[in-house]
């Protein structure tokens, strides 16, 4: 999988760049998350949370990358 995504010009930083974009947009879904109504509340809660768990994975990947370069 490392090789593909080298392959495909993927870098490390690429990757760790995409972690910390999750972790903004993990946020900016939580906060919208407080400003609907509570019937809707609940997904948006679990959509922020889904978001939140792939900073850790596509740093890892970056990490990878980066032992690779």
């Amino acid at each position: 999988m490392v090789e593909t995504m080298k392959a495909l010009g993927l870098r490390s930083a690429h990757l760790h760049t995409m972690s910390i974009g999750s972790i903004a947009l993990c946020i900016g879904l939580w906060v919208r998350a407080k400003t609907v109504d509570q019937a809707e509340r609940g997904n948006a809660e679990r959509r922020a949370l889904f978001v939140g768990l792939w900073p850790p994975t596509l740093w890892l990947i970056g990490d990878a990358l980066r032992a690779t370069e």
